[in-house]
């Protein structure tokens, strides 16, 4: 049985794990995952009942009842390498016995759907749609730091991804990670824009975005977006699903994005009161998760 040390499984003094300060008994079987810590509050502004409240940093956690389900909202802040940090400490919570700091005999799965915001990239994902995210391309290259990630990863569509994007491996290996298939069909049923999603390892220069310092190829947006696959287009830029859908499936959960649509980089249109509007996405993830 794998034994846990503490400089590998760090566990502060009152049982919680290290960066999320959750304990075990605290964190429910349906994850929504937002980025935004403020955002937790307007997702359990529809909770029937709330159990527990915590917060550490960008971290913020709300476990309460809805509609008869126990869900907890986690707050993620922004990027990849965060989300390594919240799949990782989610499932500890849930696969580890702190007190023994050995596996638990019998898996635990959680169900995660992260609600997000993202720049739209073809004429069909307009600002205010939803779009779920069938498969992520990572940018970000955090799953190739862990063992098992052919074995989650679409490796032939990475192949014709990197061809037809002349990608220059100064950039790292991108990967494709799947997001789990029967998740996303339940929460994407019939009125969200299914496609690719790129997760970036930045707002501006890895999505393209040229201010004061010039970004290394200027022509990567448009050829993301004429990229096809298996008959689905790369629909939107993000920042977290890759990992996400990636990690979750390495650790045996099942996860999916789906994000509203608050820029369309190609009709340079702009949503920034997006806050406004995105609890109908939130309305649609509590009731279907």
């Amino acid at each position: 049985m794998k034994t846990f040390p503490e400089s590998e499984l760090i566990i502060n003094s009152d049982g919680s794990c290290f960066h999320l300060h959750l304990r075990p008994e605290q964190l429910a079987d349906r994850v929504i995952l937002v980025g935004d810590p403020a955002r937790v509050n307007t997702v359990a502004a529809h909770f029937d009942s709330i159990e527990c409240e915590v917060q550490s940093r960008e971290f913020h956690t709300i476990t309460g009842m809805y509609k008869g389900k126990r869900i907890t909202c986690q707050s993620h802040g922004i990027g990849c390498d965060n989300i390594d940090i919240v799949m990782n400490e989610l499932d500890t919570l849930a696969n580890i016995d702190y007190t023994t700091r050995t596996e638990r005999p019998e898996h635990r799965t959680l169900t995660c759907v992260r609600i997000g915001t993202c720049g739209g990239l073809q004429p069909y994902t307009p600002t205010g749609c939803f779009v779920a995210s069938v498969k992520s391309i990572g940018f970000d290259g955090l799953l190739n730091y862990y063992a098992g990630r052919n074995d989650v990863c679409d490796l032939k569509m990475e192949e014709a991804f990197k061809h037809h994007m002349q990608w220059n491996p100064i950039k790292g290996a991108p990967y494709v990670a799947v997001a789990n298939p029967e998740l996303t069909e339940q929460i994407a049923q019939d009125d969200m824009v299914r496609g690719y999603t790129i997760s970036c390892g930045g707002f501006y220069g890895p999505q393209g975005r040229e201010l004061r310092a010039p970004i290394a190829d200027p022509t990567q947006n448009a050829k993301a977006q004429s990229f096809e696959y298996d008959g689905m287009h790369v629909c939107n830029f993000e920042m977290e699903s890759s990992a996400l859908a990636g990690l979750a499936a390495l650790l045996g959960h099942r996860a999916t994005t789906c994000c509203m649509v608050i820029a369309n980089r190609f009709a340079k249109e702009m949503n920034t009161e997006y806050k406004n509007t995105i609890d109908t996405l939130i309305r649609k993830v509590l009731d279907r998760i």
